[in-house]
C-alpha cells in the first residue's frame, strides 16, 4: 500500500467515525457551529449531517483505491482528485444549506 493511500484511508476512518457518532449516536455537539438553542430537530440534523459525513468517508475510500491501483502519473488519478474535490465541496455546501431546515429563524 502506498503512503498516500494509507493516509487517505486513515482520513476516511476518521471522517467515517465522526459520521457514525453523529448519525447513530446523536452526537450533534460534534457538528461545527452547532447551537442547541437554535436547533429544532436534533435527530433529523444528526441523520442529515451524519449521512453526508459517511458519504465523504466513502469518497475518501474510493480515492484511496484509485491511488493504490493507478500509477503515480496516471490520468485516472488526476480525474479522481478533481471529481473528489468537486464532490466534497458540493457535499459541504449541501450540508450547510440543508442543515438550515433544522433550525429556527434568528430573532431580529
Amino acid at each position: 500500500m502506498s503512503v498516500g493511500s494509507g493516509i487517505l484511508l486513515a482520513c476516511a476512518a476518521f471522517v467515517g467515525a465522526l459520521g457514525v457518532l453523529i448519525k447513530y449516536f446523536g452526537r450533534v455537539e460534534l457538528i461545527a457551529g452547532y447551537d442547541p438553542d437554535r436547533v429544532t430537530d436534533e435527530e433529523g440534523l444528526a441523520s442529515f449531517i451524519g449521512t453526508n459525513a459517511l458519504a465523504v468517508a466513502g469518497l475518501l475510500v474510493v480515492l484511496a483505491l484509485v491511488e493504490f491501483t493507478e500509477p503515480a502519473d496516471g490520468a485516472a488519478t488526476d480525474v479522481a482528485w478533481i471529481v473528489f474535490f468537486v464532490a466534497v465541496v458540493a457535499l459541504a455546501g449541501w450540508m450547510i444549506v440543508g442543515s438550515r431546515r433544522y433550525e429556527r429563524e434568528r430573532e431580529r
